[in-house]
């Protein structure tokens, strides 16, 4: 029985429809036969598969996968991590600041013993009556102007100079001391008057006179009487006294010392007063006062 044969396909026909997929190896077409029920087809061995690249190594791969960072990218994240630092160490010191210093606690009110108000407010009037105090005497001293009370010895008499002996001296003087207020608001007193004659730098006679007050601008005399009876004088003393009256010129030393009370309505003070004279006389008997020079202060 013959069967319908179908038609077989031609090379061509075959290499047209290879020609469309992708080329694996060259088809070459050994035999062909009409009478063979298939088409015997032989195929080349294929070359090997190229060999597969080594692949790059762990470290290549990061260079390659890093990007170049630019010098403002690198001091931020230097910054960045410098400050996540900081951020620990900061807390953990304020914890240990906080754990050393024990908290303080507002203290509770407590009532001011009444002791304690009475001695402030006694304290704050003394101050008040002090600063008063001050200011009234700053005013009166620049209004008022207080002065000191002046001495002066206007005249004096050398009566008598002789000696007992060659240390021991006798002599009588007198002299008349002015005392004057140069102020014009203020009285004065004296409440301590005490003279003193001296040869030299030694004593040779003392005198006390009575306490007085003296008015604004007022001046008053007192009579001194000074008598030496038997004062001691050395040696170099004596002979100069001796040269001194030989020569009718003798110069004794007045020191005075008062304490003055001065008063000015309801305020008063008190002060000491020194006087020191210095007067040039005549010998005896007849001595008289040619020469003086007298100050006083404070």
């Amino acid at each position: 029985m013959n069967l319908p044969s179908k038609p077989l396909k031609g090379p061509s026909t075959i290499a047209r429809q290879l020609s469309g997929k992708p080329e694996i190896g060259k088809i070459q077409i050994w035999q062909r036969g009409r009478r063979t029920q298939g088409l015997k087809l032989e195929m080349l061995p294929l070359p090997p598969p190229p060999a597969s690249p080594i692949p790059p190594s762990p470290l290549l791969q990061a260079q390659r996968q890093t990007k170049p960072l630019s010098l403002n990218q690198i001091i931020i994240s230097k910054y960045a991590q410098n400050q996540d630092a900081l951020v620990p160490a900061a807390a953990n010191h304020e914890s240990r600041k906080s754990e050393k210093q024990p908290m303080l606690w507002p203290p509770q009110g407590r009532r001011t013993n009444p002791l304690i108000w009475c001695g402030a407010i006694v304290c704050l009037i003394f101050s008040l009556i002090l600063i008063f105090f001050g200011i009234a005497t700053l005013i009166i001293f620049l209004v008022v102007r207080p002065r000191i009370p002046l001495f002066n010895i206007p005249n004096a008499k050398l009566s008598t100079i002789y000696f007992d002996s060659p240390e021991y001296f006798n002599g009588d003087f007198a002299f008349l001391a002015n005392f004057s207020n140069p102020n014009r608001k203020i009285d004065v007193r004296f409440e301590y008057l005490q003279m003193e004659l001296y040869f030299s730098d030694r004593l040779i006679a003392t005198q006390s006179l009575d306490p007085f007050t003296q008015r604004p601008r007022e001046g008053r005399l007192e009579a001194v009487h000074l008598v030496s009876s038997l004062v001691y004088l050395p040696q170099n003393h004596a002979l100069a006294l001796r040269t001194q009256v030989q020569n009718n010129r003798v110069e004794y030393n007045i020191r005075g010392t008062y304490k003055v009370r001065a008063s000015l309505g309801m305020i008063h003070f008190s002060y000491w007063l020194h006087s020191r004279c210095q007067l040039q006389m005549t010998g005896p008997p007849t001595g008289v006062l040619v020469g003086r020079s007298c100050r006083t202060k404070r």
